[in-house]
């Protein structure tokens, strides 16, 4: 079956078939292979990539220059101090503007809503860097970790998200899984669990799929057999230190370390984070947390961090080349996107 993607925009997981993701991880390990033998054939050369962030960011914007690099792109960016997005211009207003002289655009902010906008009225291909409810660009690199190895097709793998569950990376797990049939496990307390609507929708989805869906707050159950463990950050520099602990005294049963390891009874386990990652206390933040609360590592322990089960260097990678898929799929107008 043919795929074109050509002037598509990338927003939310389940604004694509199974298919269409099927492809882009087809196409990301066509283009990660080009890559690594030094073989690129650049088919974006001359166009232009907006990259507009209203939240700061290491992984996803070097991924996006990265690939637009790779691709013969030019990319411009704007910080969270360098664009009047929402303060003196509206989003409408914005989109109009952008749109007219760029090729396309990647929005990492707050709202839904506004890279949704951004999408509807600027009349080129947007991108998600992510935003409070989703992290397409994220999931999309997650699975392809995921198939890469364990050389198994995705709806014969299963994974268990730790921690917060009602967070964007949480959110594009679970809908990127039920889209794909996999074996999705989300263990976290109640009281963090994902949005009702999202679970409801992704449920439906499922039916389609084959996909398992578990929500539980056992850490015991959701883990047996797991292929993936995968957790996240608990705190930021952005929240107030009074909600640190009582976060942390819900989250800290969820931790992933080598007990959990190896409560899953598969010695194949592996883990994957996001990232950045509190595993140690080299960082201001970690350091921190020491000193408040005697812990030297948060979500997930140095010792599984640098373990042999990690694959979080892989997956960090793997944003540049599954957004390198991306762009191309949706801006290659020489092939359409095929």
């Amino acid at each position: 079956m043919t795929v074109d993607l050509y002037g598509r925009s990338y927003l939310h997981e389940l604004d694509y078939t199974a298919h269409e993701i099927h492809h882009l991880l087809d196409l990301a390990a066509e283009l990660k292979a080009a890559h690594r033998q030094r073989q690129t054939t650049p088919r974006l050369t001359g166009r232009r990539l907006a990259l507009v962030f209203e939240k700061a960011s290491t992984r996803t914007r070097c991924a996006f220059e990265g690939a637009a690099a790779h691709q013969g792109m030019t990319t411009t960016y704007l910080d969270p101090s360098g664009s009047h997005i929402g303060h003196k211009e509206s989003v409408a207003d914005t989109a109009r503007v952008l749109g007219r002289m760029f090729d396309a655009i990647e929005y990492r902010g707050f709202d839904q809503g506004v890279v949704e906008e951004l999408a509807r009225l600027a009349g080129v291909p947007v991108y998600n860097g992510l935003t409070d409810t989703a992290h397409p660009t994220q999931s999309l690199c997650d699975v392809f970790t995921m198939r890469e190895h364990s050389g198994r097709p995705l709806d014969g793998i299963s994974f268990c998200y730790l921690g917060d569950a009602s967070n964007n990376t949480a959110a594009s797990l679970l809908a990127m899984g039920s889209l794909l049939g996999m074996d999705v496990r989300l263990a976290a307390p109640r009281e963090l669990w994902p949005d009702e609507g999202l679970l409801d929708r992704c449920r439906l989805v499922a039916e389609g799929s084959g996909a398992r869906i578990t929500v539980t707050e056992s850490v015991e159950d959701s883990v047996r057999g797991a292929d993936y463990l995968y957790t996240d950050v608990w705190v930021s520099m952005g929240q107030p230190v009074e909600l640190w602990q009582e976060r942390i005294r819900h989250l800290l049963p969820y931790q992933v370390n080598v007990r959990t390891l190896a409560a899953t009874g598969n010695p194949d386990t592996a883990f994957l984070h996001c990232l950045p990652a509190l595993h140690d206390r080299r960082t201001e933040l970690g350091a921190d947390l020491y000193e408040r609360y005697g812990l030297d590592g948060l979500e997930v322990t140095d010792e599984v961090f640098e373990s042999p089960a990690s694959l979080v260097f892989d997956q960090a990678e793997n944003r540049m080349h599954t957004i390198e898929a991306v762009l191309v799929a949706t801006l290659d107008d020489a092939t359409g996107g095929r």
